[in-house]
């Protein structure tokens, strides 16, 4: 990789969050924090969280209580979750596979052999269930393997996580790693671009669009279109 190709794939990952994440969280995300409609709330919870965080449990309140958390946690983790994979296939184009149950291929920066990867978010993304689909897919692909007389080898099919440290992987992911290597974070990015600074360069291009974002009047905004929707509904 050229210094050229790596700082055009950098602009395209600038692009990718602005478009992808940052304009899905600042339009999608909130129109659907403003309605009532889109809250799970638990009848015996939601006014002790109120009067937690702001001293009471007013319509106000309340709604700052469903909104900030929904915002500023789940909302925008689960948009970069469900993205990797196009995340990916926009920084690398050509990267994909064919291969149920792969997410992409590429060669290893380190070893230099094609690894088959199914790519995750996080070191706290996946469950029990998960991993038995993991485990299928890739004995899937060992089986492709030895039909068609491919050279392709345990340590060839990796989950490939996008951030965190090995410390932290779940245990879900170390049972995975007893039979295929789990890569997390600056080590994945690494092996995906034989590039030792990239995950750290990376992040920082990330933070440099973060810098453009000021959704201090769009929560507003939702805090006060929710607060509008509980008073009515309080008064019924």
């Amino acid at each position: 990789m050229t210094p050229a190709e790596r700082q055009e794939i950098i602009n395209r990952a600038k692009d990718f969050f602005r478009d992808r994440i940052v304009g899905n969280h600042t339009t999608t995300a909130i129109r659907k924090a403003s309605q009532l409609k889109s809250y799970n709330i638990n009848p015996f919870l939601y006014k002790y969280l109120a009067n937690f965080m702001n001293g009471d449990d007013s319509p106000e309140s309340i709604a700052k209580a469903l909104v900030y958390p929904r915002l500023l946690g789940s909302s925008i983790n689960t948009s970069f979750g469900m993205n990797i994979q196009a995340m990916i296939s926009t920084l690398f184009q050509g990267m994909g596979s064919a291969v149920p149950g792969i997410d992409i291929e590429f060669t290893d920066g380190i070893d230099g052999r094609k690894k088959y990867c199914q790519l995750k978010a996080g070191p706290n993304t996946i469950n029990h269930h998960d991993v038995e689909t993991v485990f299928n897919h890739f004995d899937a692909t060992r089986r492709l393997a030895r039909t068609n007389n491919l050279d392709i080898r345990e340590s060839d099919m990796i989950v490939g996580v996008i951030y965190g440290t090995a410390d932290e992987l779940s245990s879900h992911y170390l049972r995975i790693d007893e039979r295929f290597p789990v890569i997390i974070g600056k080590d994945f990015w690494y092996r995906l671009t034989g590039d030792a600074d990239f995950y750290l360069d990376l992040i920082e291009a990330f933070g440099e669009i973060a810098k453009e974002a000021n959704g201090t009047e769009r929560l507003l905004q939702a805090v006060e279109s929710l607060t509008v929707e509980i008073r009515a509904k309080i008064e019924e």
